[in-house]
């Protein structure tokens, strides 16, 4: 077994408490669902998010979900001129024995644009 990454990213539509979560809960929730990685077997997870979205911590949402034993961070994401608006980004490091090319990597609401090599195909 090895640790794996699994990415992912969401925008949301404002800068609430509210948006920020269910974006944090549905890309997490997408990411379990396509990868099956149980909860046990997650060594940290890390979050970004841009600087528009300051309402509140995307990895509030892990905790609501029982995701209460594993380390979490949330961080500023770099701003770059012409990125990506009210965008939440996902690290999530596995302990699996999948190969890099089993894993799911999900772009979501308008995220496509940051990895389009992953969209359609292997994501």
């Amino acid at each position: 077994m090895v640790c794996r990454a699994v990415r992912g990213a969401i925008t949301v539509e404002e800068n609430s408490p509210e948006a920020i979560y269910e974006g944090a809960r549905t890309l997490l929730t997408a990411m379990q669902e396509n990868n099956g990685f149980e909860v046990g077997e997650l060594v940290s997870v890390t979050f970004t998010a841009t600087a528009d979205l300051d309402a509140a911590y995307p990895a509030v949402s892990a905790r609501e979900m029982g995701w209460t034993e594993i380390p979490l961070l949330c961080m500023q994401e770099m701003a770059v001129k012409g990125s990506l608006a009210r965008c939440i980004r996902v690290l999530v490091h596995w302990n699996t024995d999948r190969s890099p090319t089993q894993i799911r990597h999900l772009y979501l609401r308008g995220a496509e644009v940051l990895r389009p090599d992953l969209v359609g195909g292997r994501q």
